[in-house]
């Protein structure tokens, strides 16, 4: 995690920043906004920004925006002054961080950014297989397509491949193509040169140069526009970038690793990934089973889930019961260790007595994993085959269009305005889940921003 800290370092702001530091941040300091949109366009790199709130939070999330650098911030501030927090937020802050600096709330926004735990744990043999052969091809130059379904990590893999590597001991850059706009991308990835749009006031070195000498992650590639993907392809074989207004080629000695949770192969087929550039980065393809055919570590993961939680929320640790494992096995996990991390979190926080038991295993909407219905099963088919009928007859005379459009809405409702979640619980990219919105925006509907729901009516 590369953290940089805008504002004066003595006072509460400097106590937060050892915080940071003892936490596994490695952290930057500008004394200015200016200095910090310098900082960033010269390629030193943040992952997070803490700003201290008497500065001018606006003008730094605008400069942020005018030169394409997608770095959340959140706002410090001493107190809980509400109106200075809501004004930060209003601003553009991701954020707002009472200071003095509490410890675990710090962890908390690390983590959040973090968005993963970089820590291998496994036991079962499909594993072992994975591992076995990213240890043989960690130590060569040969680009790597890691794949699996969402929440296997796929980035934690990514980054064992790059500490078993010679390159080790340089930058690991990573760039989630599904998580920043099409329009951005480009200059994310090859950065710019002065006035090479609005808002271009200077240089700004992009996360290939960051790179340079180590690894960079293209995190869900399947997500990339086809012309960026033909950028990439050039980059890759000539081991050069173009500066989004430049007017000579950069060289750059980095490793690439891309992940996908798509098929790339059928997505060739489907004319939306370049099969050239499906052959550059797939010279080795690890592929992550999902967590369902790996059973031994269902076990494992849960009991390191279960102490990391107990430590985290200051409880004590609980071991699992017996039949909490086998409902744990016999659970499909959809959304593999991502999900069983986030159930075994509630679990430790709902158990009772000396064990977690199953009564402390429930979905995100508080109902028990494996728990079945106390109705007789003939009367829960003849409701449900009775909602599906309903359901289906008030489909009849509306278009395709429409219904298609309250699903979108509905499903983008259900995730609180995660594009993302969205998008894998349709099938569809986020690209074309994006295009969609807009389209919808365009016509004078209301789109729910990450973290909101529509108003009813």
């Amino acid at each position: 995690m590369r953290l940089l800290i805008v504002g004066g370092l003595n006072g509460q702001i400097g106590a937060a920043t050892k915080i940071a530091m003892e936490r596994g941040a490695k952290v930057t300091h500008a004394a200015t906004i200016e200095q910090a949109l310098g900082s960033l366009r010269g390629g030193a790199g943040a992952d997070l920004v803490f700003c201290d709130v008497t500065l001018e939070i606006g003008t730094l999330v605008r400069g942020l925006a005018a030169e394409r650098i997608c770095t959340p911030v959140v706002a410090c501030g001493i107190g809980t002054d509400t109106r200075r927090a809501v004004d930060a937020i209003r601003a553009g802050a991701k954020e707002y961080l009472p200071l003095p600096a509490d410890a675990e709330l710090i962890a908390a926004v690390l983590a959040a950014v973090a968005d993963e735990s970089h820590q291998l744990v496994y036991e079962d043999e499909a594993m072992g297989a994975v591992l076995a052969l990213a240890d043989q091809i960690a130590g060569s130059e040969a680009s790597i397509l890691i794949t699996g379904e969402s929440g296997t990590g796929k980035e934690v893999l990514a980054r064992y491949v790059h500490r078993k590597s010679a390159r080790a001991d340089k930058s690991f850059i990573s760039v989630n193509c599904a998580a920043i706009p099409e329009n951005l991308l480009e200059s994310e990835l090859f950065g710019h040169e002065k006035g090479a749009f609005t808002g271009a006031i200077a240089r700004r070195i992009g996360k290939f140069e960051e790179a340079n000498g180590g690894t960079l992650l293209l995190d869900e590639i399947s997500e990339m526009d086809a012309r960026l993907q033909a950028k990439l392809l050039r980059a890759i074989q000539e081991r050069e970038i173009d500066r989004v207004g430049g007017t000579k080629p950069v060289k750059v000695d980095i490793r690439i690793i891309a992940t996908s949770n798509r098929d790339l192969a059928d997505a060739v087929k489907h004319g939306t990934f370049r099969e050239d550039l499906l052959y550059r980065l797939n010279v080795v393809n690890l592929r992550l089973p999902a967590l369902r055919e790996r059973p031994k570590d269902i076990r494992a993961l849960s009991q390191h889930f279960a102490r990391k939680y107990a430590e985290a929320n200051g409880v004590p640790f609980r071991p699992l019961a017996g039949a909490t494992e086998r409902l744990l096995l016999s659970h499909p996990w959809r959304g593999n260790v991502r999900e069983l991390e986030n159930t075994i979190h509630r679990a430790v926080l709902l158990a009772q007595g000396p064990e977690i038991a199953p009564e402390a295993i429930r979905l995100p909407d508080g109902t028990q994993v494996g728990h079945q219905s106390a109705a007789p099963l003939d009367s829960s088919v003849r409701d449900a085959v009775t909602s599906a009928t309903v359901a289906t007859r008030n489909l009849v005379g509306r278009t395709v269009a429409d219904v298609e459009r309250d699903l979108i809405l509905d499903t983008l409702d259900h995730c609180l305005g995660n594009r993302t979640h969205a998008a894998n619980i349709l099938g569809i990219s986020i690209r074309t889940l994006r295009n969609k919105l807009r389209e919808y925006s365009d016509s004078g509907l209301s789109i729910p921003s990450h973290g909101e729901q529509r108003l009813a009516g």
